[in-house]
């Protein structure tokens, strides 16, 4: 107890910028509020969170099961039988968490309207519990991956820890184009109706369900134009292969760290110069 009031008096005594201090003050509401979405996905089902293991389980299964012997063969380089299982997982994973997130984000302040209008207390921890939801969410089916990848005698072992890097930057970006979308979605509701269609168009951009050897040579160089494409070849070299990128990889999504660090201070700073104006938007 005194060390925790120790820790209490130094973050009231350090001189944080307001949006940190606005968060430090209403953590517990914060933590509070993502426990709750959380257990409001399951509610009134029979299994409970149960589903929060068996939905992801089940999609590892599938991929196994059905990609493992049609599409092993088409990555280069790599015999294992659950090649492109894998390939696929570690794309997905954090295509789906970067998806999910910036959905959530982009109509984080429309679908609070009325709890913004009512309540008083900062506006920037709604984006931070929509981003708490989706980043456990992740977080769980991550797990199961690494227990697929034990099972199976594929986990990457040390160079495991070289997704941290991607992940950061991966979530740097998200709240920096949630931020952004979800400020503008308040003044221009057609932003969340674009967000949903350029994610499709993403998708399909981003090297997930195929590999960059099977396109046109001349497309090969305009595919890393895509800060996603960066980050999910991150993901798959260390699954498939089990060592981290080369120099190269690693200068692109440094590239994309800049980007995506631009991205949140330019969200942070037209989140805080709407903000007044919100309520009476909504």
């Amino acid at each position: 107890m005194r060390l925790r009031q120790r820790i209490r008096r130094l973050a009231e005594g350090l001189p944080l910028p307001a949006v940190v201090w606005d968060v430090w003050r209403f953590r517990a509401f914060i933590m509070g509020s993502v426990r709750r979405d959380i257990e409001s996905q399951f509610r009134g089902s029979l299994l409970g969170a149960a589903w929060l293991f068996i939905q992801p389980l089940a999609m590892i299964l599938v991929y196994t099961l059905i990609f493992s012997n049609v599409m092993g063969s088409r990555l280069p380089g790599v015999g294992s039988t659950y090649a492109y299982s894998i390939y696929l997982c570690a794309g997905l994973l954090p295509w789906t968490y970067f998806s999910d997130s910036l959905a959530r984000l982009q109509g984080v302040f429309v679908n609070n309207s009325n709890l913004i209008k009512k309540a008083a207390f900062p506006r920037i921890c709604l984006p931070l519990i929509a981003l708490g939801g989706s980043t456990f969410n992740f977080l769980v089916i991550q797990g199961l991956f690494f227990g697929f990848l034990l099972g199976s005698g594929n986990f990457p072992g040390w160079a495991v820890v070289g997704i941290l890097p991607a992940l950061a930057v991966q979530i740097l970006l998200t709240v920096g184009l949630g931020m952004l979308t979800a400020t503008m979605n308040v003044f221009f509701r057609d932003v969340g109706q674009l967000v949903n269609m350029v994610l499709v168009f993403l998708f399909w951009l981003t090297p997930i369900v195929y590999p960059v050897s099977v396109l046109p040579q001349e497309m090969r160089g305009w595919i890393w134009l895509n800060p996603l494409a960066v980050v999910v070849h991150h993901y798959q070299h260390i699954f498939v292969y089990g060592s981290l990128p080369d120099r190269d990889a690693w200068l692109a999504l440094g590239a994309v760290a800049i980007v995506a660090l631009g991205l949140t201070v330019l969200g942070l700073r037209v989140y805080r110069a709407r903000a007044p104006e919100m309520a009476d938007e909504l």
